[in-house]
C-alpha cells in the first residue's frame, strides 16, 4: 500500500510542477537572465528551483503557493550566482561576455538599458525586475524579497534614477 501512495505522489509531484514548468519557465528564466545577465546561468538557475520543488513537492503546505516559491527559489539561485561570480575574477574589459543570440536579439537601446540595469546593486536590480519586469505589485515585491512594501518603493525609486541617470551618461 506504501509503494502505491509513494508512486501516486512522484505522479502527482511530476504532473503540476510539469503544469507549472509549461505556465512559468519563459517568465522565471527572464527574471534570471535581467538578475544574471547570463543565459546559461539563468537556465541553471531555473532548473534547479523546479527541481527543489518537484524533490519537496510533498513538503509543501499550499500547493497553491508554488509559483511564488519557485519566484524566491530563482531569486535566491540567482543572488548565490552573483555571490560566486563576484569571488572569480572579473574579465579584462568587466562586461560579462553574452551568448551570440543574445547579442543579435537585443536592440541597442535594449543593450544599453539592460546594462544600466545589471551595474544596479542587487537589491535595486532585484527590485526593478519584479515591479516592472514581473509586473507585480509592491505588496508582491515585497513578500518575494522578504521585506517591506516601503523599503520595495524607496529601492524601486532609487533603481529607476540611477538607471536614467546612467542613460542620460551613456548618450
Amino acid at each position: 500500500m506504501d509503494t502505491e501512495h509513494a508512486g501516486a505522489g512522484a505522479w502527482t509531484a511530476e504532473r503540476h510542477v510539469t503544469a507549472l514548468y509549461q505556465r512559468h519557465a519563459l517568465s522565471l528564466a527572464r527574471l534570471a537572465l535581467l538578475m544574471l545577465g547570463d543565459s546559461g546561468a539563468a537556465e541553471d538557475v531555473v532548473q534547479d528551483a523546479f527541481l527543489g520543488l518537484y524533490r519537496r513537492w510533498d513538503s509543501l503546505a499550499d500547493p497553491s503557493a508554488a509559483p511564488a516559491y519557485l519566484r524566491t527559489s530563482v531569486l535566491n539561485g540567482c543572488r548565490t550566482a552573483m555571490r560566486r561570480r563576484s569571488r572569480r575574477e572579473v574579465p579584462p574589459d568587466g562586461r560579462p561576455a553574452e551568448s551570440a543570440e543574445a547579442a543579435v536579439l537585443l536592440g541597442e537601446q535594449h543593450r544599453a538599458v539592460l546594462a544600466a540595469i545589471r551595474r544596479l546593486p542587487a537589491r535595486q536590480r532585484e527590485a526593478l525586475v519584479l515591479r516592472y519586469y514581473l509586473d507585480m505589485t509592491e505588496s508582491q515585491a515585497a513578500d518575494a524579497m522578504r521585506v517591506s512594501r516601503g523599503t520595495v518603493k524607496s529601492t524601486t525609486s532609487r533603481a529607476v534614477a540611477a538607471v536614467a541617470r546612467m542613460l542620460r551618461e551613456g548618450s
